[in-house]
């Protein structure tokens, strides 16, 4: 009895460890993966296009975790040791720092069964150990077409006929930065000197020519509440505000544009790499691509995706998408903080 009950006591203990090991932080268990997400309606949009339909087809549970990007990557920082995540989505360039500080894992090609038909920009970061883009949505001029003509320069927003109906966005917003960076072009500034950007947009607000919004939703409410006529912002955001039942075109300026290229990154240090890579690859297909144009009006990078006869007009997609301007994510990040504090002098003084 005395040595069933030691055996009965070390098996017990063995399947202990073994259920310990397989929860320990770094690991994760096989029929489930742990994402980020931004939130909203794009959380909603990207479980419909691709969340349910994956757990479907693989038998898994996909666990979703708010983060924004900046969040995301001190997270991923933060649990170096100890990831606690298999897939990170990033929108402002976060990446490049991540795969430099070992925190992604490279993504083969070969892994891909989607990377044939992708734009050449969607792989472009592969061969620096970051993940794939998989949305990508053009920086424009949004305006109101029952008070503006479509707009075609950066310029725009600084004519005297708009005056006290513009709305900027704010530097913490990566929409913001993007914005800023291409009028700063359009001025003849570069990445290194965004001084006519910055004072631009600065004299314009010190005068009541324009305002200040933060975030999407302050945009939304400034459109449908403070008499706003054009501002620089996002393609989708401009689908957004239509389904909201305001008048709002978006227009690319003639001086080009760039855009947010958000990505799906592979977390180094975890055990399901493999299922997750399948995950990002399923992100990557005609399919979700054709449910990201129709549900959040982004860019599709797969070239064999379908964009709908009325979406024709509001997006911009196939070869346009090559000639956007891709700012260095290395350089926004390296100057973000002196960016800010500039900012910050010209707004408030």
């Amino acid at each position: 009895m005395k040595r069933r009950l030691a055996l009965t006591a070390i098996a017990l203990a063995v399947g202990a460890a073994a259920s310990l090991s397989a929860c320990s932080p770094g690991t994760a268990s096989g029929t489930e993966l742990v994402v980020t997400t931004f939130g909203g309606e794009w959380q909603k949009n990207f479980t419909d296009a691709v969340v349910k339909p994956f757990e479907k087809e693989n038998n898994v549970t996909v666990k979703q975790v708010t983060l924004y990007s900046s969040d995301a990557l001190a997270q991923l920082q933060a649990q170096k040791s100890s990831p606690q995540m298999d897939v990170v989505f990033f929108s402002g360039g976060q990446e490049t720092v991540a795969a430099k500080d070992g925190l992604l894992a490279p993504i083969d090609p070969a892994a891909l069964t989607n990377a044939p038909d992708l734009i050449s920009q969607a792989t472009a970061g592969l061969a620096g150990g970051r993940g794939p883009v998989v949305q990508i949505t053009p920086m424009g001029l949004l305006y109101r077409t029952d008070k503006v003509s479509e707009p075609t320069s950066w310029n725009d927003p600084f004519n005297p006929d708009y005056r006290q109906h513009v709305a900027f966005t704010d530097l913490s917003n990566s929409y913001g930065t993007l914005g800023m960076l291409m009028i700063n072009q359009a001025r003849g500034g570069t990445i290194d000197n965004v001084t006519p950007g910055i004072d631009a947009i600065g004299q314009s607000t010190r005068a009541g020519d324009a305002i200040i919004t933060k975030t999407s939703s302050d945009l939304q409410q400034a459109f449908a509440a403070r008499d706003i006529w054009m501002a620089p912002y996002s393609q989708d955001y401009a689908e957004t505000l239509r389904k909201a039942g305001q008048p709002v075109g978006f227009a690319i300026p003639k001086e080009g544009t760039t855009g947010s290229f958000i990505t799906a990154n592979l977390v180094a240090g975890r055990s399901n790499t493999e299922l997750a890579t399948k995950f990002i690859d399923y992100a990557l297909s005609a399919g979700a691509q054709e449910k990201f144009v129709t549900g959040m009006a982004y860019s599709p990078v797969n070239t064999k995706a379908v964009v709908p006869a009325d979406m024709q007009s509001k997006i911009l997609a196939g070869p346009t998408l090559e000639k956007l301007v891709r700012f260095d994510p290395e350089q926004i990040t390296g100057n973000a903080a002196a960016w800010q504090k500039q900012w910050q002098e010209q707004i408030t003084r």
